[in-house]
């Protein structure tokens, strides 16, 4: 959960310390938050989190299953719109999660790429 909490965090009030002490690589989400505009520093395994008053909506890419699902929410408290890339990570845990949080009234649509594969383009609009 910490992918999720971080992702929380980068929408919160006030300054958070999340320290990644279980696994390496944990924070390949993080450059992707920031392109969303959420003030994250990272140091080894701590990543210190300035909340922003509105994340934005950009195009990203998921690396593995929860920094996936937490782009995912990140994206559905972001204004405007937002592509994430790599669903195969997020469609190994979380079966048809766009019809789950569309049942709670987020807009999330699956799209065909040029490759074959249907990537979610999920977001609000402002």
């Amino acid at each position: 959960m910490q992918s999720q909490f971080t992702a929380l965090c980068a929408a919160a009030d006030g300054t958070s310390v999340v320290v990644e002490n279980v696994f390496e690589n944990r924070f390949r989400h993080v450059p992707e938050l920031v392109r969303m505009g959420a003030d994250i520093l990272l140091h080894g395994r701590t990543a210190v989190i300035r909340g922003v008053p509105r994340l934005h909506g950009a195009d990203v890419a998921a690396r593995d299953l929860r920094g996936g699902a937490a782009l995912v929410l990140a994206a559905l408290a972001a204004n405007g719109q937002t592509t994430v890339r790599g669903t195969g990570y997020i469609d190994r845990g979380y079966e048809r999660l766009e019809r789950m949080l569309g049942g709670l009234g987020a807009r999330i649509k699956r799209h065909e790429e040029t490759h074959g594969k249907k990537e979610p383009e999920a977001g609000t609009t402002a």
